[in-house]
């Protein structure tokens, strides 16, 4: 794992051209200069969905897109905030008072959050924080932020945090694709619903094998208690969990707890009105899909002759998981994964939180500029209408065994 603080580098602002706008756009909003600047890179979470939060280890890497932010030292006490897309309001407010509302996702609670958290090793205090926004999420996104190196994937692990470095085979591209959904978690219930599922469902198991319930959180703390393998946990799943929904009042029966309980002490704040649960379906997706990480690390490290070919299956097997058993896939994404197979992907998946957003594909190089086009032109044609008024545009990096390209309607 890399304990060094994040790199500071000296920049000369003449060759990056996004940072002198940066900068123009600032003086011209302050009225002085920054004294510094941050860069955080985006993600590409190549398998592992949604098993983060459950404690288990995912698999992402970081890619050029990215944040950055101008910033100047005050001495008052007020913060204020400014965004270069104007369709985002400025904003400012008392360090000494920061009050923030989880039933409006504003753009600048994501950084009151932090220095929220602040006032309270750097990528579990973000874990932690975005929870002011109402997200119960896990640390994957935070800790590859912080953690990435150039050239390597990053198999991420927590409790302890930690990361280990996966080479990706040459051979291949790992292709983002953008189905031009857009889904903002913290503005909806779905990745809550989906995060207290986990929850509910690791209460039940823990009592049913006569672990203490009450204290156990995480998926992987009844593995870690029984001391049995993912395998064997698949097995307890279908021999305690029924697959029909659960409704409160069955779960409330199964832990002997009243209702109010359940709202006050399990539950978050925007799923205390959720009637039923899907507890077999969602500890089924955890425990297959923390396999195929370590299967995919795996592959990786041995490197046989068929990685390719292996690690796009677990690609494949990950995004069936997605939209049958953990029901965070769309139409849209499950169109734009089919387009992508059609046209010569080796594996392709669901990437990020879902409902939305992108897809991550691997092909073969010597097919990926026959694969580029023939993917936009169809998924254009089948969305013509609702992608008329988005920016087309294509870009690529190159992050050591193999490029990583994304593609955006």
């Amino acid at each position: 794992m890399a304990s060094d603080a994040p790199a500071t580098l000296p920049v000369q602002l003449a060759e990056q051209p996004r940072l002198l706008k940066l900068k123009k756009m600032f003086i011209s909003k302050f009225g002085s200069a920054p004294k510094f600047y941050a860069r955080a890179p985006g993600r590409v979470n190549l398998i592992g969905e949604h098993i983060d939060y459950c404690g288990y280890a995912v698999l992402p890497m970081a890619i050029e897109q990215d944040i950055l932010i101008a910033v100047e030292p005050v001495k008052t006490q007020v913060v204020q905030l400014a965004n270069t897309n104007p369709l985002y309001s400025d904003f400012s407010t008392s360090v000494n008072n920061i009050h923030i509302n989880k039933t409006k996702p504003v753009w600048h609670n994501y950084f009151l959050c932090g220095l929220k958290g602040i006032q309270v090793e750097l990528a579990e205090i973000c874990t932690k924080t975005e929870r002011y926004v109402g997200t119960e999420g896990g640390g994957m996104d935070q800790s590859i932020s912080f953690l990435a190196e150039e050239g390597t994937a990053k198999l991420i692990e927590f409790s302890p945090l930690r990361a280990t470095d996966v080479r990706l085979p040459s051979g291949a591209a790992f292709v983002i694709a953008n189905s031009c959904v857009e889904m903002n978690k913290a503005a909806t219930s779905h990745y809550n619903i989906r995060v207290m599922e986990c929850r509910l469902a690791t209460k039940l198991l823990s009592k049913s094998k006569g672990l203490e319930w009450k204290k156990m959180l995480k998926l992987q703390d009844v593995q870690a208690k029984l001391g049995v393998s993912l395998k064997e946990m698949l097995t307890i799943v279908e021999e305690v969990f029924h697959p029909e929904p659960y409704s409160v009042e069955e779960i409330c029966t199964c832990l002997g707890i009243s209702l109010e309980e359940l709202r006050t002490q399990i539950l978050s704040q925007n799923t205390q009105d959720v009637t039923s649960f899907k507890l077999y379906q969602r500890a089924k997706h955890v425990y297959s899909e923390a396999g195929r990480v370590l299967e995919f690390k795996k592959i990786c490290s041995e490197a046989p002759a068929s990685a390719l070919q292996l690690l796009g299956e677990l690609m494949n097997q990950s995004h069936i998981s997605c939209k049958d058993m953990y029901e965070c896939s769309c139409p849209e994404l499950d169109q734009l994964v089919d387009i992508c197979l059609q046209f010569g992907a080796i594996g392709s998946r669901l990437t990020g939180a879902g409902w939305g957003g992108c897809t991550v594909s691997m092909v073969p190089s010597d097919k990926l500029s026959t694969f580029l086009t023939n993917v936009k032109e169809a998924y254009y044609k089948s969305n013509d209408q609702r992608l008329a008024l988005e920016k087309n545009s294509l870009f690529a990096t190159k992050p050591g065994g193999g490029a990583l390209v994304f593609l955006e309607a």
